[in-house]
C-alpha cells in the first residue's frame, strides 16, 4: 500500500552517497529505486537524480537538486531507541563527520538533523510525579548523547 506522506530530502549532489550511508546504518533498510538525469535537468547526464529507500520500514525519497537546497534544524528525523547500545551505535555512525548537539540531537555529514532518543525518556518525562519528570528534564538538558542510566538516576533520586 502506497503511503500518502513520504519524507523527501533534497541534497546538492550527495543524495546517492547519503542513501547508501543511511541504508548501511539502519537494520531492515533497503534502496527501492533510483533514477538518473538525462539530457534535461540541473544534473549532468547520467548523474544520480532521485532515489526511494526504506529505513526500518519508513519510506524516504532523495533528490540531487543543486546548491540552492540546504537542510535546517527546523525539521529532524526522530529515532525511537530501545537500548543504550542502539543509541550508542546510531549516535556514533550518524554523527561521524557531522556535529553533535545537545539533548540527543545531531547533524550528520550531509546536514540532516537527527534526534536519537530512548523511549524511556518519554515515559519518564510523562510521569505523573512532576518532581521526577523535572529531574529527568534537568538531567537530559545536561547531556549531548542521551544516557539512559543518567536519566534513571535522576528519575529515581529523592
Amino acid at each position: 500500500m502506497q503511503k500518502k506522506i513520504t519524507t523527501f530530502l533534497t541534497y546538492d549532489d550527495q543524495a546517492e552517497e547519503a542513501i547508501n550511508f543511511y541504508v548501511s546504518v539502519f537494520e531492515d533498510s533497503r534502496i527501492l529505486s533510483t533514477s538518473r538525469y538525462g539530457k534535461a535537468g540541473p544534473g549532468a547526464e547520467g548523474a544520480f537524480m532521485t532515489g526511494t529507500f526504506e529505513l526500518a520500514g519508513q519510506e524516504f525519497m532523495a533528490l540531487n537538486g543543486g546548491s540552492s537546497f540546504t537542510f535546517g534544524q527546523g525539521i529532524s528525523l526522530f529515532v525511537d531507541c530501545e537500548t543504550q547500545e542502539e543509541i550508542d551505535e546510531l549516535w556514533g555512525k550518524l554523527s561521524e563527520g557531522g556535529e553533535q548537539g545537545p539533548c540527543g540531537w545531531l547533524t550528520d555529514k550531509f546536514g540532516v538533523s537527527w534526534q536519537i532518543i530512548p523511549r524511556a525518556l518519554g515515559e519518564m518525562l510523562n510521569d505523573e510525579d512532576a518532581e521526577k519528570s523535572q529531574r529527568v528534564m534537568e538531567a537530559m538538558l545536561q547531556m549531548t548523547k542521551i544516557e539512559i542510566d543518567g536519566l534513571r538516576r535522576a528519575y529515581e533520586s529523592a
